[in-house]
């Protein structure tokens, strides 16, 4: 019987041993997309307890109390911070083959030190032990993120956003970690919403446009916030959508359909899309031209739960997987932009597993010589980001592309304490190559072995986003 969570955790041959540990593991990280909030890092908070840092915000483990069958009081209500830890021990004891198990023990191992096991039994032993551990200055938020060997961080933000948290970190010469923003324009983007004319007044008066009553009009104030944002460092633009969709329509026909919704007459779903297609296709040659990469996250349904989405509001652990996706719209979409020569580098997101192979095609449909993977499939995310779903990913990416080439893993998280997941991503990564080596599949080349997982692992994502580095 192997020991739990040792060093060789999820590293079952002699290869992955050696792929981790003398290559992976002191690789730096770089993380290119999280939700991580810039004002923490520049004011270099700390934390009080370990509810503040590991449960404030995190949808995943809040999913699974609430399978557990804990009151919501303990999960996003009125408990005290030590009543909901406690709840989340009792939980987290019997989270068998949930990734959640594996996350928050290699936090307590690498932050804390703490090697046990937590559950209902040792919540209160772990309890103080963090909280004792928090109050040392060596666990700001600036020094979690240093030990963690982290050199950049995006941050996820909206064009009306007037980035002085990134000013101040770029201006502060003691703290070497880049911090950058990312450009996220869904609110911009989704004219469905019923805030979205309110939106739009906002984005009018951080960019000095008088009105925004035409689609040409937020067109020039788009293009007015991403100078800004690139004069700020940004190169990463990032989108969520429910899928990449192509529903072309003419100049004329955008502009009426911008005006049915200034006018507040409800849009049927088709001209929703058209305008929606349009918008992609505006942004996706604006970054062809700032030479931005462009990261398309789809398939998801959002805020199923209407009792819930009303009383906590969205990001609170309701959404799911959407398997409507079609990809030969996405083909489509990627095609409009190939066309004129206007297509950026892209990274390819989908939250349903079932997408690997469709993605992995298209891929090789628009590949050339302007970058190594040029149209890249993101890792594993979100629901899928364990074990299971990471092999499925990598493995579909080799078989139908260039996984060398892949630019890797990313937090997506909300938390100072996830840097671990890349640690479990190398892990997984280097266990799945090794046992390829191990089973004469691919040979026992050390030279071209280390090259491919520590650019996948880090230098991959360096030279693709064109960091600053």
């Amino acid at each position: 019987m192997k020991t739990f969570m040792d060093k060789d955790f999820l590293l079952d041959n002699e290869t992955a041993k050696v792929l981790f540990h003398d290559y992976a593991e002191n690789t730096p990280i770089l993380d290119y997309h999280c939700h991580i909030n810039p004002k923490e890092i520049a004011e270099n908070r700390s934390f009080d307890n370990i509810t503040q840092v590991w449960l404030g915000g995190d949808h995943y483990k809040w999913r699974f109390m609430r399978s557990c069958g804990v009151d919501e009081k303990y999960i996003t209500g009125d408990a005290s911070d030590k009543e909901k830890f406690m709840k989340w021990a009792e939980c987290l004891g019997k989270a068998i083959g949930n990734p959640l198990y594996h996350w928050s023990h290699l936090e307590l191992q690498r932050y804390f030190g703490y090697t046990g096991t937590l559950n209902k039994n040792t919540a209160e032993e772990v309890w103080n032990l963090c909280n004792a551990k928090l109050a040392e200055p060596s666990m700001s938020v600036r020094n979690i993120i240093k030990q963690s060997n982290v050199t950049l961080i995006c941050t996820t933000d909206d064009p009306i956003d007037n980035l002085e948290w990134h000013k101040k970190l770029a201006e502060d010469t003691s703290f070497d970690v880049k911090v950058l923003p990312a450009w996220r324009p869904d609110k911009a983007m989704n004219i469905e919403k019923p805030d979205y004319l309110d939106y739009l007044a906002k984005l009018a008066a951080v960019t000095g446009v008088s009105e925004i009553n035409t689609f040409a009009a937020l067109k020039t104030a788009l293009k007015k916030r991403m100078e800004f944002f690139a004069s700020m460092g940004c190169n990463v633009s990032d989108h969520a959508l429910e899928f990449v969709m192509y529903y072309p329509a003419s100049e004329d026909e955008l502009e009426e359909i911008f005006l049915k919704r200034q006018n507040r007459i409800e849009l049927s779903k088709e001209e929703e899309y058209k305008f929606k297609t349009a918008f992609m296709l505006f942004v996706g040659e604006q970054y062809h031209e700032l030479d931005w990469a462009m990261q398309l996250h789809y398939g998801c349904k959002r805020d199923n739960n209407t009792l819930m989405y009303e009383k906590l509001g969205p990001d609170t652990g309701y959404d799911c997987i959407n398997n409507y996706a079609p990809s030969a719209q996405m083909a489509d979409f990627l095609n409009a932009l190939i066309k004129k020569d206007k297509l950026p580098r892209t990274v390819l997101y989908s939250l349903n597993p079932n997408d690997n192979q469709a993605i992995g095609t298209i891929l090789g449909c628009f590949q050339d010589s302007s970058a190594v993977a040029k149209i890249q499939q993101g890792s594993a995310w979100w629901f899928n980001d364990h074990k299971t779903g990471m092999i499925e990913q990598m493995t579909s990416l080799a078989n139908l592309g260039n996984l060398s080439g892949f630019v890797g893993m990313l937090t997506d998280s909300r938390s100072f304490l996830s840097y671990t997941r890349h640690e479990y991503f190398r892990r997984i990564l280097c266990n799945m190559i090794g046992t390829w080596v191990e089973n004469g599949e691919f040979p026992a080349d050390m030279d071209t072995l280390s090259e491919i997982v520590t650019d996948i692992s880090y230098n991959n994502a360096k030279r693709y986003f064109k960091f600053p580095l």
